[in-house]
């Protein structure tokens, strides 16, 4: 067997053998015939563990085989990219990723495994939720983001504060829905000495500020809307983050992870707020019952951005409809939930594959429909479609997701997207949370069993 290959790095292994046996480096340099630094340098992986020193190996220990056992450490190396990457730690490299499962398969394993039991413990707390609620004030596994979008939530996605406070600018600069960028642009010159540039962009980022120069970069491929939205982040930033940090405040969040997450998402809703002013935008949804590509195109944003801005019409004595809204990709991870009522978003992956949302991917382009219920009876009527960004042109790599807009069911017919379909509560596609955490017994889809405490609730 020939194990001299330089991505086999065993030193580590054959000094964990040589520890079991009793024997230290120069007792087993003996026994083999080699030197002492021979040895070590073997050892450090410093020198290759040659098919001559392995039959001595053999000879002289007799069972070698925690050296060369039969699973391959690179298979090790994704797994653990991706569960550290779960865990926030996306800066490990493959080389330090292959040292550890090369020389250290056990940590790795040990490794892989404590995820799994934190993942099994994340879908036992959700499962728990939906039987008996949730408490604010409790402790909580979840990541900074998925905290901050539940303080979010739980506020029905509405903050007063902004929509006013852009409410009131729109009309103070005589701004017109869709066409506000040039007059957001020449306020950040006039107020801040930020220039904006728009250009070609090495990364993947929207909007990059440098402080020093006093520049904000956007790339080319950003509609004027969008443009517009992301001077308008920029504004909030510098100069309502008092008032957002007051926000956050009462939110409980004191770390700097969280205040940066919040932040983060209030400025965005301060942008959304002002491209799209709460009176007028409510005004044109009802009009229009609520026709997300016609709305697009009178405020000059994209689809998905209209979609977020009806999650937050929930102001007192003017309120839209309750929607709850939500973005995933194609294995299934959310990256946006957001919603101002109490729908139930499952926070440990896997949603439900008959969800329309799922079936946006396939027919890019179209708005689809759908009415499902959930275990708990309640009825809700759905529209999804695909949603792409990035550069623009052939071969550039570009951002796909499907987003998704909720109601409850008897508020369909005030929406555009009903019209033709069959609301009929038994003609409902039945659909749950995610397999885990689902309570359909006899789901054809079904990809999991059900935890223990949910089994044999929904018949």
């Amino acid at each position: 067997m020939n194990m001299t290959r330089p991505h086999r790095q065993l030193g580590l292994r054959l000094q964990r053998l040589r520890q079991q046996h009793g024997l230290t480096q120069a007792e087993l340099a003996q026994q083999l015939g080699l030197s002492p630094s021979y040895l070590n340098q073997i050892e450090r992986n410093k020198r290759p563990l040659t098919p001559a020193v392995q039959q001595r190996l053999r000879q002289t220990l007799g069972d070698t085989a925690g050296l060369f056992d039969s699973d391959d450490p690179a298979a090790l190396i994704d797994p653990l990219a991706d569960t550290l990457l779960a865990l926030g730690q996306p800066g490990v490299t493959t080389a330090e990723l292959r040292a550890l499962a090369g020389n250290l398969p056990q940590v790795a394993h040990a490794l892989l495994e404590l995820h799994r039991q934190h993942r099994a413990l994340r879908e036992r707390t959700a499962a728990l939720e939906l039987q008996v609620g949730t408490d604010p004030a409790a402790p909580t596994l979840l990541p900074a983001g998925d905290q901050v979008r539940d303080y979010f939530n739980r506020l029905r996605n509405h903050f007063p504060e902004l929509d006013d406070l852009a409410e009131n600018l729109f009309a103070e600069l005589g701004l017109v829905a869709g066409h506000t960028a040039p007059r957001l642009r020449q306020l950040l010159a006039d107020r801040h000495g930020v220039l904006v540039e728009v250009g070609a962009s090495p990364g993947h980022d929207k909007r990059a500020f440098d402080p020093d120069a006093r520049v904000l970069h956007l790339p080319d491929y950003l509609r004027p809307g969008q443009q517009a939205f992301q001077m308008a982040v920029q504004l909030a930033l510098l100069e309502h983050t008092p008032l957002m940090d007051v926000l956050i405040a009462r939110a409980g969040f004191h770390d700097a992870e969280r205040i940066a997450q919040g932040r983060i998402g209030l400025s965005n809703y301060f942008a959304g707020a002002l491209v799209m002013p709460y009176g007028e935008f409510l005004r044109c949804a009802e009009e229009s019952r609520y026709d997300i590509e016609w709305l697009a195109h009178r405020f000059g944003v994209g689809f998905e951005a209209v979609c977020h801005r009806l999650s937050t019409l929930q102001r007192e004595g003017a309120a839209g409809l309750p929607f709850f809204f939500m973005r995933v990709d194609r294995a299934g991870n959310v990256s946006k939930r957001h919603s101002s009522t109490d729908f139930h978003f499952s926070q440990v992956g896997g949603s439900c594959p008959l969800w329309i949302v799922y079936e946006a991917f396939n027919q890019p382009g179209r708005v689809l429909a759908q009415v499902a219920r959930m275990p708990d009876g309640r009825r809700h009527f759905w529209i999804a479609r695909q949603v792409s960004s990035g550069p623009v042109g052939h071969g550039q790599p570009r951002k796909t997701f499907a987003v998704t807009l909720g109601c409850d069911l008897r508020h369909a017919d005030r929406m555009i997207y009903a019209r033709g379909i069959d609301t009929r509560t038994d003609n409902a596609v039945a659909i749950g949370p995610g397999c885990r955490t689902c309570e359909w017994n006899d789901c054809l889809q079904r990809a999991f069993p059900a935890l223990p405490q949910l089994r044999g609730i929904g018949q």
